[in-house]
């Protein structure tokens, strides 16, 4: 993965509460905006920042040493990937807590204390996330995330419910400890899902994966990666995003999915990418999305059959709960139709 440079924090707190992880690359123009949020929360506790620069091109670096010397700064010599950054990050930090904060994100003044609360009064500590709101709309994106039956996240937008299927890796908060139990951010997905596969093995060993009532945090959606918001537009996406999205929403379903209901669930659940992939292609009469999304997509149980064999094993080996309350915040609907009805086709860069 390359050697890590690392720059330390002036007075770095020796036994901070909660260590606040941003991972950049290439976010010069968002930092300043993410990192300002996080020194001006309103708290009685010591926090430190840890920031990850995935070997940004841009200035980020300049500015992170420049204008932010109370930053702990890990600076890649490589491109690693968001799961390695955030993972180099919390075997690094100190905190009772951990927050993985995006650099294209920022927090309400009261968010590092509105987590913390709650994270002290859980009897079980699992994962916990913010209100997300749309960083130009200002209008509610999700509470958290529940899922469609093939793993497509569906916003929780009820105000009455907090226990969600999972929550997002842009802002989301827990215990050090726990992470590490957890195993971290599955390197070998490299990006996207990653969140989503994190609150799935934190499920299946029975703790809690809650998105809370008050606070915030503010999110520039797409900013890190492309895509994933819709416009005036429609919806926009780009083909890396959705070759990475659907090959490891398919890795996710087949560790994860509790029991043999795993085997229909997946059965259909490639056939559906069969026919959403000819359909795209035949309407757009190009066969780039086959290539590149949906035939990768389609193959992964075979091509990557020993290494989902294994964490599949492991996985539910350590399962604690049934099927049932595994599929409670799952929606027998599918996301993608929805979306479809909504916005059209999607527009892909």
């Amino acid at each position: 993965m390359g050697m890590v440079q690392h720059y330390p924090a002036v007075n770095r707190p020796a036994t901070p509460v909660c260590s606040v992880c941003v991972a950049n690359y290439n976010g010069a123009a968002l930092l300043a905006d993410c990192l300002d949020s996080v020194l001006a929360q309103v708290v009685d506790f010591s926090i430190e920042i840890i920031v990850h620069d995935d070997a940004s091109t841009d200035d980020s670096l300049a500015i992170l040493r420049e204008n932010y010397p109370q930053v702990e700064v890990l600076a890649s010599e490589k491109n690693a990937g968001f799961c390695v950054s955030n993972n180099r990050m919390a075997a690094h930090a100190r905190g009772k807590y951990i927050l993985l904060l995006n650099n294209d994100a920022a927090l309400d003044i009261d968010a590092i204390a509105t987590l913390l609360q709650e994270a002290e009064s859980q009897q079980l500590s699992g994962i916990l996330t913010l209100p997300q709101y749309d960083w130009e709309s200002g209008a509610l994106v999700d509470r958290g995330c529940l899922l469609d039956p093939f793993y497509n996240p569906i916003p929780n937008l009820d105000p009455a419910r907090d226990d969600v299927a999972y929550v997002i890796g842009a802002c989301l908060w827990c215990r050090r400890e726990t992470w590490h139990a957890l195993g971290g951010l599955p390197e070998w997905m490299e990006s996207l899902a990653e969140d989503l596969y994190l609150c799935g093995v934190a499920r299946l060993r029975g703790l809690p994966v809650r998105a809370l009532k008050k606070s915030a945090y503010r999110h520039r959606q797409g900013a890190s990666f492309g895509g994933n918001r819709a416009g005036s537009e429609g919806l926009r996406t780009s083909v890396k995003r959705r070759c990475l999205s659907e090959r490891n929403k398919t890795r996710a379903l087949i560790a994860l999915t509790p029991s043999f209901f795993m085997w229909p669930l997946l059965s259909a659940h490639l056939v559906s990418l069969m026919l959403e992939g000819i359909a795209l292609c035949l309407v757009r009469r190009n066969t780039t999305m086959w290539s590149e999304v949906y035939a990768p997509a389609i193959t992964t149980p075979m091509r990557d059959f020993s290494l989902l064999r294994a964490a599949r094993r492991e996985q539910q080996n350590r399962r604690q709960i049934s099927l049932s309350r595994w599929l409670a915040p799952v929606r027998w609907q599918l996301r993608k139709v929805s979306l479809l009805r909504r916005h059209g086709m999607p527009k892909i860069d």
